[in-house]
């Protein structure tokens, strides 16, 4: 008999002898005890009950919490007025909620309708087969991930989220792969709309917006290696590099020569995977909403300024605290990213949050090419990721490594902006 691949084999879990499971457990049990000290001891500060840590009621993070607090909203409520500060945060939830969650929502079910379809008959086997001579090398990934890439590129990072919650889709990556594809497959997130509307923007004192795209293009591909590298190596630790993503299917097979189809004719499975995938969309939708109304909220009343008329509550006003800032590190944001106005450092902060928001701050005329160059890029690789990378680790049960995911991903979008400015400016002295 063939042998298979013992490395990429799923079986169904064994199964254990009649009685044999529960004498295991009840002797863990009873080995363990209730949990309780005999001595009636009380527990210690920081024991940890099902995900959770016990602390005390009055501790140093209370205090620090407060002062933090405190120190955002206290001088924002003083310039505008508290009333005034509150109705902003509220209409500008609902204008996100309107404007950009709807729209995440909606492709989060597209995406998942098609990327299951794509899954069921085979197209995602075939990408993963043809493209891991070239995704393993580079970025030390399956070929399967270039869908996730395609699929962000044309929608938004939810896109990865409905991918991943086909189990036959992980079934092609190892347990801390699944970091590196949080990074690698957020690291072109509507790319498609932000180089559709930046790549038919007037830049202000000339140049090519065309070489100023492809330059973007080029700096988030150089930002994403550096990213995903450093996250594998930061997951490898965790979880080492034999764990495999997915549980174990019914049927024993090797997936990189077999894949797992639904039962029934072409069309039933057509439509099944289809209500499935999208089905799959509408969860993945809501559950980033938390994170696109708070920190693409706060993002604006940052950004933001004053109106002609005064402080109103409405929508889209702020203290503009962010152009301030890049106003006074002019300097440091030039030789970095090659910015001359001191508004441009709103347009990545502000993808922090969204990056279908952020480029609709940049009007005609309002910024060179350059600057146009570094905003494809830093939109892309920074689309959105604040505002729904703590659901999308927890989606994909790595919830642990957030923090890392999250400091990876600024630096790789810092250097993504970096490398795109360099770029740039060294192709247009030469041509």
């Amino acid at each position: 008999m063939k042998k298979k691949n013992p490395k990429r084999t799923f079986s169904h879990p064994a199964r254990e002898k009649k009685g044999g499971g529960l004498s295991v457990v009840k002797e863990k049990q009873d080995k363990a005890g209730s949990g309780v000290p005999k001595d009636g001891a009380a527990q210690t500060s920081e024991s940890k009950s099902d995900g959770f840590a016990v602390k005390k009621v009055v501790s140093v993070e209370g205090f620090i919490t407060l002062a933090i607090v405190l120190a955002i909203f206290v001088p924002i409520a003083v310039i505008m007025g508290f009333g005034n500060m509150i109705n902003t945060l509220f209409n500008n939830a609902l204008e996100l909620l309107r404007n950009i969650c709807f729209y995440l929502l909606s492709v989060a079910v597209v995406v998942g309708a098609l990327s299951s379809v794509l899954t069921e008959f085979g197209v995602i086997a075939l990408a993963n087969k043809a493209l891991s001579p070239l995704m393993k090398p580079v970025y030390g990934m399956p070929g399967a991930t270039s869908i996730a890439i395609f699929s962000v590129f044309l929608s938004d990072n939810p896109a990865v989220l409905a991918l991943t919650d086909d189990p036959r889709y992980r079934r092609y990556f190892k347990k801390y792969q699944l970091a590196g594809l949080a990074n690698l497959g957020t690291a072109f997130g509507m790319g498609l709309i932000v180089i559709v509307k930046l790549g038919n923007t007037a830049v202000r004192g000339g140049g090519s917006v065309g070489l100023a795209i492809a330059m973007g293009v080029l700096g988030a591909v150089i930002g994403s290696i550096f990213s995903t590298r450093w996250m594998l190596r930061r997951a490898k630790k965790v979880y080492g590099t034999t764990e495999e993503a997915a549980p174990a299917g019914e049927h024993e097979f090797d997936v990189l020569k077999q894949r797992e189809v639904r039962s029934g004719n072409i069309l039933q499975r057509f439509f099944d995977s289809l209500l499935d995938g999208g089905a799959s969309g509408v969860k993945i939708g809501l559950a980033i909403i938390p994170g696109v109304l708070i920190i693409a909220n706060l993002v604006k009343i940052l950004t933001n300024g004053c109106p002609d008329g005064g402080y109103t509550g409405a929508a889209d006003e702020g203290v503009a605290l962010l152009p301030w800032i890049g106003d006074k590190l002019s300097t440091i944001f030039g030789w970095l990213f090659g910015f001359e106005t001191p508004s441009a450092i709103s347009i990545p902060i502000t993808a922090l949050g969204s990056a279908g928001a952020a480029v609709e701050l940049v009007g005609d005329g309002m910024y060179t090419a350059t600057e146009i160059a570094v905003f494809t890029s830093m939109c892309m690789f920074w689309s959105g990721f604040l505002s729904t990378r703590v659901a999308m680790m927890d989606s994909l049960g790595i919830r642990n490594l957030t923090t890392s995911s999250i400091v990876y991903h600024l630096i790789g979008g810092i250097i993504a902006g970096f490398c795109a400015h360099w770029l740039y400016y060294l192709c247009a002295l030469m041509l």
